[in-house]
């Protein structure tokens, strides 16, 4: 990396560091704190029987060396691992609002870990095209956050397709422990009849993990303009195509795909009681992120 371009990184996570640091500063840690507390229940001190104890508590081998009933205290256990799913596709760079999918993806992902480490919690990342790109194990401190959001800045993905149910299957057998885990992705990973393609995976990280899907997207995806013959590209599987978006037929029938994607899409979440909620890149995420935080 050349001296420039490394000044230009540093500037660039600076920047995202200044404005996300503040937002969990000010807004987020109380509803991150409240929302994700942790789930587990820790051994915490042995204490003299009172009355309405759970008898299921009782500490029987102190109880027969005192001579008196006593019984075990148990306390939530506050840190979580919190898992930064991250989408590096190559159709994150699509944006037409003030920003791309992946630099709102970027922002987000950075405010969610700031928080996490607000929260003394341990944050890890998962990047991932349609292979796993790179993995950063949990993790505290702020050196070990800066390397993630560089990772989220600068990261070239060596493949430019999607599978999520990848991401997720590599989740569930790096991290044995149950995790909090963000799946931060615009979801673009559908079969022919438009079915995602990971509902396995996410069927099983669901049940496994506390995991919360954030779906990136952009407002010119949800309908086509009429600016005359457009030739369109996947900047995924290279696939290009000429459209007339002056005929309605056209465009209706694009509206109706993209309406029945985002209702398949929220149907398999809900039926395995996945949270979720979508932000697009013309949006602010801050009313966005605390109505997901609020759901829970």
């Amino acid at each position: 990396m050349s001296e420039r371009s490394a000044a230009d990184l540093l500037k660039k996570v600076r920047k995202i560091e200044i404005r996300t640091k503040a937002l969990s500063h000010q807004i987020f840690a109380g509803e991150y704190h409240s929302a994700f507390k942790g789930r587990g229940m820790a051994f915490s001190e042995v204490r003299e029987y009172q009355y309405g104890d759970d008898v299921r508590n009782m500490d029987w081998n102190v109880t027969a060396r005192l001579r008196a009933p006593y019984v075990k205290v148990f306390e939530e256990e506050r840190e979580l691992t919190v898992v930064l799913l991250v989408d590096v596709s190559r159709s994150g760079l699509f944006g037409t609002a003030v920003r791309s999918k992946r630099e709102l993806v970027a922002e987000i992902a950075a405010v969610l870990a700031f928080s996490a480490i607000l929260n003394n919690d341990k944050v890890g990342a998962l990047f991932f095209s349609d292979r796993v790109e790179k993995f950063i194990p949990p993790g505290k401190g702020r050196s070990h956050l800066l390397h993630i959001i560089r990772e989220i800045i600068e990261l070239e993905p060596q493949s430019d397709g999607t599978d999520i149910g990848a991401a997720l299957r590599f989740l569930t057998g790096a991290l044995k422990k149950k995790c909090t885990a963000f799946l931060l992705s615009d979801l673009l990973d559908t079969d022919a009849a438009g079915n995602p393609r990971y509902e396995d995976a996410l069927k099983v990280a669901a049940g496994r993990h506390d995991l919360s899907v954030i779906r990136i997207s952009d407002p010119r995806e949800r309908s086509l303009p009429p600016v005359g013959l457009v030739h369109i590209k996947d900047s995924e599987t290279g696939r290009s195509a000429w459209v007339d978006t002056d005929r309605r037929a056209v465009r209706d029938a694009y509206a109706r795909w993209q309406a029945n994607l985002v209702a398949t899409e929220q149907r398999l979440l809900n039926r395995y009681h996945v949270d979720h909620v979508e932000i697009a890149t013309d949006q602010d995420y801050v009313k966005a992120l605390m109505g997901l935080f609020g759901k829970r």
